[in-house]
């Protein structure tokens, strides 16, 4: 048979009463004593569902209709939600959604780390819309359709959602997924646009459009006529990273952000990474440098310090303060920051904080407290290491529960116990769990 002559895929569908919320958000349910996974689904919903995916041990479906809605469902703000991967909690109640996200960090912590924060923080928040500033964008032309789309995939799915406008992305480019499918579907180049990188400073927003191929002079120029038109930043991408070069306007490759409650201007290039959502990141940084409580004449040592987000703040407190990175680049702007903030208590150095780190000359240095900012991974390597500083207090920024939870069972055999954790909600309508730890040597 060929593959037009095929029949379209039935799917079975069922109605189920959910019990709970995974970690990802889904409903968890059961059928014919089988556990099912209903996106869309809330806890006390009794649903009908369509099961897409069937596996030996468990399903996975879509809610198809909302029989016995929960208490805790709203209407989600965006017209997209259903289907576009950007945020996958819209249909939640925020305060459910911060419940949600603190009982997936405790029950990691016991689970993998096997510790249990003595202090339970709130939930540090700020605006549940219009707060993301950096995002990848998926960009491609329906030949059948004859249009380009400009967004998120879809859930589940590979496919560009067909969105018009984006609630979760900071407004001056959430309002503007319109203009831009329009802007690609003008040029002559509309095919090989596969991606666009959005990064956006305090007073700057800063487009980097990849391309597969050279792009004639008529799209450069509609470039440049979008970017005069909506004060946007224009950077072309032709290959690799190091590849990405801006064309409008003429001036620094940098855009910055402020962090108002330390006096300091950040810089950074757009494809450097930086916090996702700004108001979170004040109050995070804010909330780590309290929790570190750095003096004059201590010395902190603060490592996965990218551009020094974290750094400089610190050495704001007098403390000597010193930032590890892997990255170079980053080692790089962090200094170039310390220099632009007028700092002379801060250093840099890059270094894989994976390896063994005996040769580095930082390494054999005392510190009296330490800052951990680790990616998704976590810090487990040099976790082990922090038993030969022994500092007085740890203060560890985690995206991942499970890797932090894993670090701080390592903590606890190093000698330190958890004093207090809590979430930050850095990625709100996202299952996303951001949090801060406090460590400190057991008594």
């Amino acid at each position: 048979m060929s593959r037009r002559s095929r029949k379209p895929k039935v799917f079975q569908q069922v109605e189920v009463s959910v019990e709970s919320l995974s970690h990802d958000g889904r409903g968890v349910a059961r059928s014919n004593g089988k556990r099912v996974f209903v996106e869309g689904a809330l806890a006390q919903e009794r649903v009908l569902a369509e099961i897409r995916k069937s596996r030996s041990r468990y399903d996975e479906a879509v809610t198809i209709q909302v029989l016995e809605q929960s208490p805790l469902r709203v209407a989600p703000k965006c017209q997209h939600a259903a289907v576009c991967g950007g945020c996958s909690l819209q249909h939640l109640d925020s305060q459910a959604q911060l419940e949600l996200k603190q009982a997936v960090l405790l029950e990691q912590l016991e689970h993998f780390g096997g510790v249990t924060p003595n202090i339970l923080v709130p939930p540090v928040c700020d605006e549940y819309y219009r707060y993301r500033r950096k995002a990848r964008l998926g960009v491609r032309y329906v030949r059948k359709r004859d249009e380009v789309l400009v967004g998120f995939r879809e859930k589940g799915s590979s496919f560009i959602a067909d969105i018009k406008e984006c609630h979760i992305l900071d407004q001056r480019i959430g309002d503007k997924i319109t203009a831009l499918r329009d802007l690609i579907g003008a040029m002559e180049s509309y095919c090989v646009v596969p991606q666009i990188e959005v990064a956006l400073g305090d007073d700057q927003v800063a487009l980097v459009f990849r391309h597969l191929e050279v792009l004639p002079e008529s799209d450069i120029e509609r470039l440049l006529d979008f970017g005069r038109q909506h004060e946007i930043e224009i950077y072309l991408q032709p290959s690799g990273v190091d590849s990405v070069h801006k064309i409008w306007p003429q001036s620094e490759e940098r855009l910055s952000y402020r962090l108002p409650d330390f006096a300091l201007e950040m810089h950074f290039h757009p494809l450097d990474f930086t916090q996702v959502n700004a108001g979170i990141n004040h109050k995070m940084v804010s909330r780590a440098v309290t929790s570190l409580d750095p003096r004059p004449g201590e010395r902190v040592l603060d490592l996965f310090c990218g551009l020094g987000n974290f750094t400089l703040p610190l050495a704001r407190s007098g403390a000597a303060v010193v930032g590890v990175e892997a990255s170079r680049e980053m080692v790089e702007r962090g200094a170039e920051n310390a220099r632009l903030n007028g700092m002379d208590n801060v250093r840099f150095y890059a270094a894989d904080l994976t390896q063994d780190l005996a040769e580095q000359p930082w390494a054999a240095e005392p510190f009296d407290k330490i800052l951990i900012d680790p990616p998704r991974s976590g810090a487990f390597e040099i976790v082990r290491e922090v038993a030969k500083w022994r500092p007085q207090r740890i203060v560890y920024v985690s995206c991942n529960p499970a890797t932090l939870a894993r670090d701080a069972g390592e903590l606890k055999q190093q000698g330190y116990w958890l004093k207090e954790a809590g979430i930050l909600d850095m990625f709100p309508h996202t299952t996303h769990v951001e949090s801060l730890a406090v460590f400190e040597p057991q008594p």
